[in-house]
Parts: structure tokens; C-alpha cells; sequence
């Protein structure tokens, strides 16, 4: 009969899927910050994930503990943030999808897109407004840009539309998929000027007449997310709220090449949290007298699955360095969010594998990671769109219909 041995009581090297020592690369003010947020996932996140995950609610009692911390939105400077680097901000990210990858989406859009788009489109007025209660975790932020007929083609193809009557912009529309809608204090929606035909930003605070979300139901994916629909209906919003400077879609191209690169760092994080589980299971399921991880076969498995994280953590490294340097353009975001996000779909499925029949149940932590997998390989953009974006760059000639 199958049985199950303690791994403590054997003489085993550590479960350690940096085994390139990727955070040795963090000074060490940022390997505190760091330590900081690890310890908080440890402690807070990890026991219940599993939990929320299944019920499909986000544990919203995390919310002030993590403001509390004082590290929200690392990388940007003043507005009560620590104006450390992007590094940290990525290294962060990974960390946090190593844990879950729910919860991390949840972060990812307060920081990444919604604090995001008023730190780089806004004014100096609105961001002296929201960045430091979003800091602080007291308002929570949405970004609304994927619509219901209108994934990547937002660009060309965005429906939303916005016009001016006076101080006051009129927006209608529909949005979905958008993280945090159902309970955010403000979504920064973009829409197309009707006059103009350019994309424009504008900050929709929760209560505005015409404004309505509806959480989306049925995910196999993401599922302590709180996506939504947002419907925007003749909502009135005032100039004053409207992203001083964002004037077309290059405003949100900004933000999505630094989110696209942050889903590469957290696509690293889904399959080292998935390694990380597989890994232990296999040194404690015993089969034919031994763990099984004692068998051949399940050895190449693991190292193919170190192998894929290794490689995709040293992309992402150098990513962020270009970042630092000022040197990161779309494509070379794009290559890593489309590299990375297939090594983790692979790397996931290796991890269910080794698990056999209980790679399904949720209790073993590894079919939580493989189903946020199929979720984290579509956001920012699909593989093929990223393939296409890289294919523009290196021939010169664009692809896309």
C-alpha cells in the first residue's frame, strides 16, 4: 500500500526553485523589502489560498495588513512610495504568483495598472489624489481597457467611446475581465474620442450615475479574482478626471509594456509555486517501497521543470535590466511574456504529471497553479499577438490583419 513519509527526518537540500540565486541581484535595502513581502505571503496568503481559491472570493481582510507594510507600489517614487526599483517590483511579483497567483493579480492591477496609469498619464493633481491612500491600500484601483467584443485589438478596434460636452466627458461602453471591478474605488477606463478618434483615460470613481459592474462567474482560472463586466452608461465625468496626459493610446501601450513584463516575472512565479509542491510530494509519496522521487523518470521531469523556470527567470532578469537602462521596448516584452508564459504551461503540466490522480485535487497545491496557468498565458496579450509584435520587429513587416 501506498504511504507518505516526512521529509524533515531525511538528510534533503532545500526546496529552492532560484537556483541561479536570481535575488542575489537585489541590494540589500530591496532583499529586506523583499524578505518582507515573503514573510507576509508565508504567513497570510499560502494557508488560506487555497481556500479562496475554491470559494471564489478574494479574502479582503488582507487588504489593510498589506497596506500596513508600507512597501505598495515599491518602484515609484514620492506619493509615499519607497522609489526602489523595477527589479524589486518584479522580483516581488514573482513572489507573489510563487504563492498564489490570485492574489497577485489582485496586486498586479493596483500597482501595475491602476496605480500605474496615474503615476505615468496623470497629473501631478491626480496623482497627489489617489497614489498615496492607493499606497496605503485604502482605495483600491480597476483598470478598464479589455472589452466584451474587443480583446487585443483595443488598439485599433476599441468600442468604449468617449465626447465632450463642456468640462464634462460623456462615456459609453462595456468592459470585461477587469480585475477588482466589483469592489474598486476608482477604474481607470480608456475610451476613443468620438471627435478625434484618439484613446483617452479617465478616472470613473465608484457611485458615478451610469456606472455598473457585474461579476463574472464560472472561471477555471484566477478564481479569488473578482473580474468583472463594467458597463458604462452616459456616465458624466469631469475634466478634472480625465488623465491629463494621456492623449492617445500610447498612454495605456506605456503601462501595458511594463504589465506585460511584470505577467513574464509572474508567469515564473505560477511554475515555481507548482515545482516547488511537485517536488515535495515526490519526496514524500511512497511507491514500490520508495519515494518517488527515487525514480528516474520523475527526476527528468523535475529538472525539466527547474530547467524551464531557470531559463525564464534569466530572460526576465535582463528584462528588467533593460528597463533600468531605458533600453525595453515592446518587443522585447513581448518575447518575454510569450517565452515564459508557454515554459510555465509546460512546467505545470509536468507538475500535475508527477502527481498522478492527485495532481486534480486542489488539497495537493499543484492544481491551483496548473488551473491559473491557462489565465496568466492569456492576459496582456495572447501568445500569438506577442509572437506577432517580436515578428514586426525582427523582419520590418507587420502581420497583424
Amino acid at each position: 500500500m501506498a504511504t507518505k513519509q516526512d521529509d524533515t527526518t531525511l538528510d534533503l537540500p532545500p526546496v529552492n526553485s532560484d537556483f541561479y540565486n536570481i535575488l542575489e541581484h537585489l541590494p540589500p535595502e530591496e532583499r529586506a523589502v523583499f524578505q518582507q513581502m515573503r514573510d507576509f505571503l508565508e504567513q497570510e496568503v499560502s494557508p488560506i489560498a487555497n481556500e479562496y481559491w475554491l470559494r471564489d472570493e478574494f479574502p479582503m481582510h488582507l487588504i489593510p495588513k498589506l497596506g500596513a507594510m508600507g512597501i505598495v507600489g515599491a518602484s515609484f517614487k514620492g506619493y509615499g512610495c519607497l522609489g526602489m526599483s523595477f527589479l524589486l517590483e518584479c522580483a516581488i511579483t514573482m513572489e507573489q504568483a510563487r504563492v498564489d497567483a490570485s492574489f497577485q493579480t489582485f496586486y498586479g492591477v493596483q500597482v501595475g495598472l491602476a496605480m500605474a496609469s496615474i503615476y505615468h498619464c496623470g497629473s501631478e493633481e491626480q496623482r497627489n489624489e489617489w497614489l498615496p491612500p492607493m499606497q496605503r491600500m485604502e482605495l483600491i484601483g480597476a483598470f478598464g481597457l479589455t472589452e466584451p467584443e474587443v480583446g487585443s485589438g483595443t488598439a485599433r478596434g476599441m468600442m468604449t467611446t468617449c465626447r465632450r460636452e463642456g468640462d464634462v466627458w460623456v462615456l459609453n461602453g462595456a468592459k470585461k475581465w477587469i480585475g477588482n471591478a466589483t469592489f474598486a474605488d476608482v477604474i481607470v477606463v480608456w475610451a476613443r474620442d468620438e471627435t478625434t478618434n484618439q484613446v483617452k483615460g479617465f478616472l470613473v470613481r465608484r457611485g458615478t450615475p451610469g456606472l455598473e459592474t457585474k461579476k463574472i462567474e464560472g472561471k477555471i482560472a484566477f478564481r479569488s479574482v473578482q473580474n468583472g463586466y463594467v458597463y458604462l452608461t452616459n456616465c458624466r465625468i469631469a475634466e478634472s478626471d480625465r488623465l491629463q496626459n494621456a492623449e492617445s493610446f500610447a498612454a495605456p501601450a506605456h503601462v501595458l509594456r511594463l504589465a506585460r513584463a511584470a505577467v513574464a516575472w509572474s508567469s515564473v512565479g505560477c511554475a515555481m509555486g507548482a515545482y516547488e509542491n511537485a517536488l515535495r510530494y515526490t519526496r514524500s509519496r511512497i511507491q514500490f517501497g520508495k519515494p518517488i522521487a527515487n525514480f528516474q523518470l520523475v527526476q527528468h521531469h523535475l529538472v525539466q521543470m527547474l530547467a524551464n523556470i531557470t531559463a525564464s527567470q534569466a530572460m526576465c532578469l535582463l528584462v528588467a535590466q533593460m528597463e533600468l537602462a531605458g533600453t525595453m521596448k515592446d518587443e522585447h516584452a513581448s518575447l518575454a511574456k510569450m517565452f515564459c508564459t508557454a515554459k510555465m504551461r509546460e512546467t505545470v503540466s509536468w507538475a500535475r504529471e508527477v502527481l498522478g490522480g492527485n495532481g486534480i485535487l486542489v488539497e495537493h497545491n499543484v492544481a491551483r497553479f496548473f488551473s491559473d496557468a491557462e489565465a496568466i498565458y492569456s492576459v496582456e496579450g495572447t501568445y500569438e499577438m506577442n509572437t506577432l509584435i517580436v515578428g514586426r520587429a525582427i523582419t520590418g513587416m507587420s502581420a497583424f490583419v
